[in-house]
């Protein structure tokens, strides 16, 4: 286990890098997106072992907010054991999610009526396909968000999926990010009028049947609670670890 989540932590440091700039403080690393889209987090730097205290989160959570971007931390709770009393110390709310790596290769039906395929940088659907996640969150998409995945998806960084309507409209999509024969299986979301027909699962075998045709050997996601673990495990996914993301209590 701990060589697989030491090979996710090369890849947590690694994967935010395309987008948004570091900035190290000691034992943590602030990763501030350049332009618009999703804001980054504070994560531990890669390589230290060492000791985090209640002022190295201190010192971040004041750049943050100098920046004006969230307060939020996101780590792996086995290879970062002590960070989690610091972070709550500091007054920030720690939840806990299922970090769960592939096994075998992720295969699930599209539903009937639904066609379920990658969408490429030149796409019509592609618009649709960007605002779907967004609109399963409940919030709206930043300006831009259809332009800067196409750029994404031109550039090799980002490869999208999605499921789709008989008009070719968006029911659920979600992407993937390789880096270095490691991906991860991120933002898919299914719009809430078309829910438990199995579109997220079937968008994901998809990201993987993709991730897996350009070689990478390492497939893995966060789950938002048990629950949404069990559904993953039908596709072969096992929980691996637990990744803790921090933030202000609301």
């Amino acid at each position: 286990m701990i060589s697989m989540l030491t090979r996710l932590e090369s890849y947590y440091d690694a994967v935010p890098r395309s987008a948004a700039r570091a900035e190290e403080f000691g034992p943590l690393t602030l990763f501030v997106r350049e332009g618009e889209g999703w804001p980054y987090y504070a994560r531990p730097a890669l390589g230290y072992g060492g000791e985090v205290t209640v002022a190295d989160v201190e010192r971040v959570r004041a750049r943050q907010r100098e920046l004006g971007v969230p307060e939020a931390f996101e780590w792996v709770a086995e290879t970062t054991p002590g960070l989690r009393a610091a972070v709550e110390a500091s007054g920030l709310l720690v939840r806990e999610h299922p970090l769960m790596v592939l096994d075998g290769e992720g295969a699930a039906a599209a539903p009937e009526g639904v066609t379920v395929r990658m969408v490429g940088a030149d796409d019509p659907v592609l618009p649709s396909a960007a605002a779907a996640p967004y609109a399963a969150f409940g919030v709206a998409p930043p300006p831009g968000a259809a332009a800067q995945v196409a750029a994404r998806i031109a550039a090799g960084l980002t490869h999208l999926a999605a499921a789709l309507d008989a008009d070719g409209t968006a029911l659920c999509a979600g992407q993937h990010q390789p880096v270095g024969g490691v991906s991860e299986v991120v933002g898919v979301g299914t719009l809430p009028a078309a829910r438990r027909r199995g579109l997220g699962l079937a968008v994901t075998a998809a990201l993987v049947a993709d991730a897996r045709a350009r070689g990478v050997e390492t497939v893995f996601l966060t789950a938002t609670d048990g629950d949404v673990a069990r559904l993953y495990g039908r596709l072969g996914f096992r929980t691996a670890g637990t990744a803790l993301i921090a933030e202000p209590a609301s």
